[in-house]
């Protein structure tokens, strides 16, 4: 059983806080609650304002039989705060998404706190498509072919022996593509570690290049827990849960 929480201190009202799948479209004030069938693979999307409209945001999921496995994500872009947890009749309970900081700021704080915590490169992921997304820099035209930021990775990368684009680095893509350990590596900036590091969180993000954007997400989410990029769940870094015997899932949207 799922249920939708309308956490934008104000901003919306209830009827103005939408939830839509497989279809179905619904404010909270109409309808709070929502029992999700088994399915293989889904999204659910929620929008302020309107539903359908350019404020909106998603969780991913797939739901057995009898166990639930989903995670909010950021490899795409961020477009409202969003932050779920997981209660299953066992007693495990955890919570993933962005932080109760986050969530207590406005929206417009959200966007300048990224503009003033990331490096020049990364800082027009946060204006390109203002106010209604933070892109990732994979989907970004400066870190692609021709673009000004086109070569951010080249060195680093051909340094581990990778020779891929960098937008192929932030997308774990190419030859990158079947590659998890050394795509985190190299979005983490631990690709020249020995491999035996790769897996600890204190190395991550302490030089450039990195993914910043990623970084971002990291230390404003839950327990430093986020999908900032494809393979973010390498080390067990990312927003994903699973968990047998579920009982509810709360899903907080804000603002």
């Amino acid at each position: 059983m799922l249920k939708i929480l309308n956490r934008t201190n104000g901003k919306y009202p209830d009827s103005q806080v939408y939830w839509s799948y497989n279809g179905q479209v619904h404010s909270i004030a109409d309808q709070p609650y929502f029992d999700m069938p088994v399915n293989s693979a889904g999204r659910m999307y929620f929008y302020v304002g309107t539903p359908g409209g350019q404020y909106f945001d998603f969780i991913e999921f797939t739901v057995g039989a009898n166990v639930f496995n989903g995670n909010t994500t950021r490899v795409d872009a961020f477009g409202l705060k969003l932050a779920m947890r997981l209660h299953t009749r066992d007693g495990y309970d955890v919570a993933v998404g962005e932080d109760q900081a986050t969530f207590a700021e406005d929206r417009s704080v959200t966007f300048q706190k990224f503009i003033n915590e990331v490096p020049a490169q990364f800082k027009v992921l946060a204006q390109s498509q203002a106010p209604y997304r933070i892109i990732a820099p994979g989907s970004d035209p400066t870190f692609r072919a021709g673009g000004v930021n086109a070569n951010y990775y080249t060195a680093y990368a051909n340094s581990v022996g990778v020779n891929a684009p960098t937008s192929d680095v932030f997308g774990c893509a190419g030859t990158l593509s079947e590659n998890p350990g050394m795509c985190s590596a190299l979005n983490r900036h631990v690709a020249t570690l020995p491999q035996s590091q790769w897996s600890d969180p204190s190395l991550y993000y302490q030089a450039g290049p990195a993914n910043y954007y990623a970084k971002f997400w990291h230390d404003h989410g839950i327990g430093k827990l986020a999908y900032g990029f494809p393979y973010d769940d390498y080390a067990g870094q990312s927003s994903f849960v699973s968990h047998a015997n579920p009982q509810y899932l709360l899903i907080a949207v804000g603002w």
